[in-house]
């Protein structure tokens, strides 16, 4: 039996800070496996991202997923972060 997924206490932040932009969020975190936490949508382009806290690290899982990905998936740890991986930095 499959544990249920961790979301990192900073998710909820981050995906608000997303949204506050204009992006669309879909949540992934449930499907497990290593799939990245949330894919989101702005301007016409998807963008994976994997949210972690300031200091965690992949789990096996994700790393294996991360390296048999052949598209771009982006580890973020900050609002800031995540704003500049999907071009919405605020200047």
């Amino acid at each position: 039996m499959r544990r249920d997924a961790k979301v990192d206490a900073n998710q909820a932040e981050i995906v608000e800070a997303l949204r506050d932009v204009g992006c669309i969020v879909e949540h992934l975190h449930m499907i497990g496996r290593g799939c990245p936490d949330i894919l989101v949508g702005r301007h016409g382009y998807n963008y994976l991202l994997e949210i972690k806290s300031e200091k965690g690290a992949l789990t096996p899982a994700e790393a294996e997923w991360h390296g048999l990905w052949r598209g771009q998936v982006t580890i973020v740890r900050t609002i800031d972060e995540a704003l500049d991986a999907v071009g919405a930095f605020p200047f």
